[in-house]
């Protein structure tokens, strides 16, 4: 999963302040400018970020329907697995300690 590694939920965060370049993104991490853009990569690839050329820097910012479907996603699973908790509990009240 795109969100998995720490320097990219890092880069979605500083995203959310607003559009930056590449350069901007790595002053700020602890990885090289290289890194940032393959970080960057996956994250285009998954449809959680799009850029845009200015100038010789490309521009990036957050694609908010790609962080809807990842939201959306999220939602279902955390909604099966209270669910099944919560079955799991029902069926352990009627058991004697």
């Amino acid at each position: 999963m795109a969100m998995a590694d720490r320097t990219r939920r890092s880069i979605v965060e500083r995203l959310a302040l607003g559009p930056c370049a590449v350069g901007e993104l790595a002053r700020d991490l602890p990885v090289s400018r290289p890194a940032v853009s393959q970080h960057l990569k996956v994250l285009k690839r998954a449809g959680l970020v799009h850029d845009r050329a200015d100038g010789t820097r490309r521009v990036y910012q957050l694609d908010p329907s790609g962080l809807a479907a990842m939201r959306a996603d999220l939602d279902r699973f955390w909604a099966r697995a209270l669910a099944d908790f919560k079955q799991l509990v029902e069926q352990g009240e009627g058991k004697d300690p």
